[in-house]
Protein backbone atom coordinates (compact mmCIF):
# COMPACT_ATOMS: atom_id res chain seq x y z
CA UNK A 1 0.00 0.00 0.00
CA UNK A 2 1.20 3.58 -1.16
CA UNK A 3 0.36 5.87 1.91
CA UNK A 4 1.13 9.85 1.47
CA UNK A 5 -0.64 12.25 -0.90
CA UNK A 6 -1.37 10.24 -4.14
CA UNK A 7 -3.09 11.72 -7.14
CA UNK A 8 -3.28 10.45 -10.80
CA UNK A 9 -0.98 13.54 -11.41
CA UNK A 10 1.70 11.67 -9.56
CA UNK A 11 5.04 11.62 -11.13
CA UNK A 12 6.75 8.23 -11.61
CA UNK A 13 10.01 7.20 -12.90
CA UNK A 14 10.91 3.99 -14.18
CA UNK A 15 14.72 3.13 -12.45
CA UNK A 16 16.65 0.52 -15.11
CA UNK A 17 18.53 -2.41 -13.55
CA UNK A 18 22.28 -2.13 -14.82
CA UNK A 19 24.77 -5.32 -15.35
CA UNK A 20 27.79 -3.80 -14.56
CA UNK A 21 28.76 -1.48 -12.28
CA UNK A 22 29.66 2.22 -13.61
CA UNK A 23 32.83 3.87 -12.76
CA UNK A 24 31.69 6.77 -10.66
CA UNK A 25 33.34 9.81 -12.44
CA UNK A 26 30.58 12.45 -12.76
CA UNK A 27 30.50 11.60 -16.42
CA UNK A 28 26.76 12.37 -17.57
CA UNK A 29 27.21 10.37 -20.91
CA UNK A 30 28.68 7.78 -20.78
CA UNK A 31 27.53 3.89 -20.20
CA UNK A 32 24.71 2.93 -18.46
CA UNK A 33 23.47 6.51 -18.08
CA UNK A 34 23.34 7.16 -22.15
CA UNK A 35 20.68 4.80 -22.19
CA UNK A 36 18.42 6.14 -19.56
CA UNK A 37 16.12 8.95 -19.75
CA UNK A 38 16.76 11.44 -17.35
CA UNK A 39 14.10 13.10 -14.95
CA UNK A 40 13.79 17.16 -14.60
CA UNK A 41 13.02 19.42 -11.92
CA UNK A 42 10.43 21.19 -13.40
CA UNK A 43 8.53 22.55 -10.19
CA UNK A 44 9.41 25.50 -7.88
CA UNK A 45 8.45 26.17 -4.17
CA UNK A 46 8.15 30.15 -2.62
CA UNK A 47 8.14 32.95 -5.79
CA UNK A 48 9.06 31.40 -9.40
CA UNK A 49 12.96 31.59 -9.18
CA UNK A 50 14.42 34.68 -11.87
CA UNK A 51 17.24 31.93 -11.82
CA UNK A 52 15.75 28.70 -12.52
CA UNK A 53 18.17 26.49 -13.27
CA UNK A 54 17.95 23.39 -15.59
CA UNK A 55 18.95 19.81 -13.52
CA UNK A 56 17.87 16.83 -14.37
CA UNK A 57 18.88 13.46 -12.58
CA UNK A 58 18.96 9.58 -13.39
CA UNK A 59 18.88 6.55 -11.47
CA UNK A 60 20.14 3.27 -11.63
CA UNK A 61 20.21 -0.25 -9.58
CA UNK A 62 22.10 -3.60 -9.43
CA UNK A 63 22.06 -5.92 -6.76
CA UNK A 64 24.42 -4.11 -4.31
CA UNK A 65 23.64 -0.45 -4.81
CA UNK A 66 21.53 2.73 -6.28
CA UNK A 67 23.21 4.79 -8.39
CA UNK A 68 22.26 8.32 -9.20
CA UNK A 69 23.76 11.25 -10.95
CA UNK A 70 22.57 14.88 -11.36
CA UNK A 71 23.58 17.41 -13.87
CA UNK A 72 22.92 20.68 -13.43
CA UNK A 73 23.06 23.59 -16.27
CA UNK A 74 23.69 26.85 -13.39
CA UNK A 75 24.68 30.23 -12.75
CA UNK A 76 25.69 32.09 -9.57
CA UNK A 77 27.44 28.70 -8.25
CA UNK A 78 28.92 28.23 -4.61
CA UNK A 79 30.14 25.87 -2.26
CA UNK A 80 31.03 26.96 0.66
CA UNK A 81 30.10 23.88 3.43
CA UNK A 82 33.97 22.13 4.23
CA UNK A 83 32.68 19.11 6.04
CA UNK A 84 29.99 16.20 5.38
CA UNK A 85 26.65 16.33 7.70
CA UNK A 86 27.21 20.28 7.34
CA UNK A 87 24.83 22.97 6.11
CA UNK A 88 25.45 21.74 2.18
CA UNK A 89 22.01 22.92 1.30
CA UNK A 90 23.08 26.79 2.01
CA UNK A 91 24.86 26.36 -1.07
CA UNK A 92 24.71 25.29 -4.59
CA UNK A 93 22.73 21.83 -3.93
CA UNK A 94 20.56 18.62 -5.17
CA UNK A 95 19.16 16.21 -3.15
CA UNK A 96 17.59 12.94 -3.04
CA UNK A 97 15.13 12.17 -0.56
CA UNK A 98 13.72 9.02 -0.54
CA UNK A 99 12.11 5.83 1.06
CA UNK A 100 13.10 2.38 0.58
CA UNK A 101 9.33 1.19 -0.20
CA UNK A 102 5.85 2.35 -0.39
CA UNK A 103 5.31 3.00 3.32
CA UNK A 104 6.80 6.84 4.31
CA UNK A 105 5.48 6.34 8.14
CA UNK A 106 8.55 3.75 8.47
CA UNK A 107 10.61 7.01 7.78
CA UNK A 108 13.28 8.11 5.03
CA UNK A 109 16.07 9.03 3.87
CA UNK A 110 17.86 12.54 2.73
CA UNK A 111 21.15 12.88 0.91
CA UNK A 112 21.85 16.72 0.34
CA UNK A 113 25.04 17.32 -1.58
CA UNK A 114 26.60 20.77 -2.46
CA UNK A 115 28.16 20.74 -5.98
CA UNK A 116 31.60 19.99 -4.25
CA UNK A 117 30.80 16.71 -3.57
CA UNK A 118 29.99 17.39 0.02
CA UNK A 119 26.94 15.18 1.35
CA UNK A 120 25.01 15.68 4.12
CA UNK A 121 23.09 12.64 4.83
CA UNK A 122 20.35 11.62 7.38
CA UNK A 123 17.45 9.16 7.96
CA UNK A 124 14.25 10.65 9.31
CA UNK A 125 11.61 9.27 10.95
CA UNK A 126 9.39 12.25 11.87
CA UNK A 127 10.92 15.07 9.35
CA UNK A 128 13.61 17.25 11.34
CA UNK A 129 12.54 15.88 14.79
CA UNK A 130 13.48 12.03 14.69
CA UNK A 131 16.16 12.03 13.28
CA UNK A 132 19.63 9.39 12.60
CA UNK A 133 22.72 11.04 11.06
CA UNK A 134 24.63 8.32 9.06
CA UNK A 135 27.82 7.66 10.45
CA UNK A 136 31.29 9.03 8.48
CA UNK A 137 31.98 5.52 8.19
CA UNK A 138 28.84 4.60 5.99
CA UNK A 139 29.28 8.00 4.74
CA UNK A 140 32.72 6.92 3.30
CA UNK A 141 30.97 3.76 1.70
CA UNK A 142 29.08 5.92 -0.63
CA UNK A 143 31.11 6.56 -3.69
CA UNK A 144 31.45 10.12 -4.93
CA UNK A 145 32.60 11.79 -7.96
CA UNK A 146 31.92 16.18 -9.11
CA UNK A 147 33.10 18.12 -11.06
CA UNK A 148 33.79 21.39 -9.49
CA UNK A 149 36.28 21.89 -6.58
CA UNK A 150 35.59 21.00 -2.93
CA UNK A 151 35.48 24.61 -2.57
CA UNK A 152 33.40 27.05 -4.96
CA UNK A 153 34.27 30.85 -3.42
CA UNK A 154 33.62 33.45 -4.47
CA UNK A 155 30.63 32.29 -6.04
CA UNK A 156 30.81 31.57 -9.99
CA UNK A 157 28.32 34.08 -11.76
CA UNK A 158 28.49 32.86 -15.57
CA UNK A 159 26.82 29.71 -17.16
CA UNK A 160 28.45 26.67 -15.30
CA UNK A 161 27.15 23.10 -15.87
CA UNK A 162 28.12 20.28 -12.78
CA UNK A 163 27.29 17.61 -12.13
CA UNK A 164 27.91 15.11 -9.04
CA UNK A 165 27.51 11.03 -8.92
CA UNK A 166 27.28 8.34 -6.23
CA UNK A 167 26.71 4.76 -5.58
CA UNK A 168 24.99 4.32 -2.39
CA UNK A 169 24.92 0.05 -1.30
CA UNK A 170 22.22 -0.85 0.26
CA UNK A 171 24.10 -2.35 3.31
CA UNK A 172 24.26 1.56 4.45
CA UNK A 173 20.89 2.04 4.13
CA UNK A 174 19.75 -1.45 5.83
CA UNK A 175 21.75 0.01 8.93
CA UNK A 176 19.31 2.53 9.30
CA UNK A 177 16.07 1.19 7.60
CA UNK A 178 14.27 -2.05 7.22
CA UNK A 179 13.95 -2.76 3.61
CA UNK A 180 14.10 -5.73 0.86
CA UNK A 181 16.31 -5.40 -1.37
CA UNK A 182 14.48 -3.74 -4.88
CA UNK A 183 13.96 -6.14 -7.62
CA UNK A 184 11.59 -5.79 -10.91
CA UNK A 185 8.30 -4.69 -9.91
CA UNK A 186 9.27 -3.26 -6.78
CA UNK A 187 8.28 0.82 -5.75
CA UNK A 188 9.98 3.03 -3.47
CA UNK A 189 9.07 6.67 -2.79
CA UNK A 190 11.30 9.87 -3.53
CA UNK A 191 12.07 13.39 -4.61
CA UNK A 192 14.44 15.16 -5.83
CA UNK A 193 15.43 18.67 -5.25
CA UNK A 194 17.62 21.64 -6.14
CA UNK A 195 18.60 24.55 -3.56
CA UNK A 196 21.18 27.29 -2.98
CA UNK A 197 19.78 28.79 -0.14
CA UNK A 198 22.50 31.36 0.86
CA UNK A 199 23.90 32.36 -2.78
CA UNK A 200 22.68 35.29 -4.85
CA UNK A 201 20.42 33.95 -6.38
CA UNK A 202 18.51 31.25 -3.92
CA UNK A 203 15.77 28.88 -5.58
CA UNK A 204 13.98 26.14 -4.54
CA UNK A 205 13.24 23.58 -7.43
CA UNK A 206 11.55 20.06 -6.91
CA UNK A 207 11.02 17.31 -9.26
CA UNK A 208 7.45 15.60 -7.85
CA UNK A 209 5.16 18.93 -6.85
CA UNK A 210 4.91 19.69 -3.37
CA UNK A 211 1.89 21.95 -2.48
CA UNK A 212 2.94 24.59 0.77
CA UNK A 213 3.00 27.79 0.75
CA UNK A 214 7.14 28.26 1.74
CA UNK A 215 10.02 25.87 0.91
CA UNK A 216 10.00 22.94 2.82
CA UNK A 217 11.56 19.91 1.14
CA UNK A 218 10.71 17.38 4.59
CA UNK A 219 7.34 16.93 3.48
CA UNK A 220 7.27 12.67 2.20
CA UNK A 221 3.66 12.91 1.76
CA UNK A 222 4.08 14.22 -1.53
CA UNK A 223 7.20 12.13 -2.79
CA UNK A 224 7.06 10.66 -5.98
CA UNK A 225 7.00 7.11 -7.40
CA UNK A 226 10.04 5.32 -7.99
CA UNK A 227 9.05 2.10 -9.92
CA UNK A 228 12.40 -0.41 -10.17
CA UNK A 229 12.27 -2.51 -13.24
CA UNK A 230 13.92 -5.49 -14.96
Amino acid sequence: MITGHQTEMTVKYKVQKISKQPEINAVWDKMPWNQIEPLQLDHYMGDKPGHFPFTQAKVAYDNTAIYVIFRVEDRYVKAVAKENQGPVYLDSCVEFFFTPGTDIEKGYFNLEMNCGGTMLFHHQMKPRTDQTWISEDHIMEVDVAHTLPEIVDPEIVKDTIWIVEYRIPFSVLGDYHSFQKPEAGSVWRANFYKCADKTSHPHWLTWAPVDFPRPNFHLPEYFGILEFQE
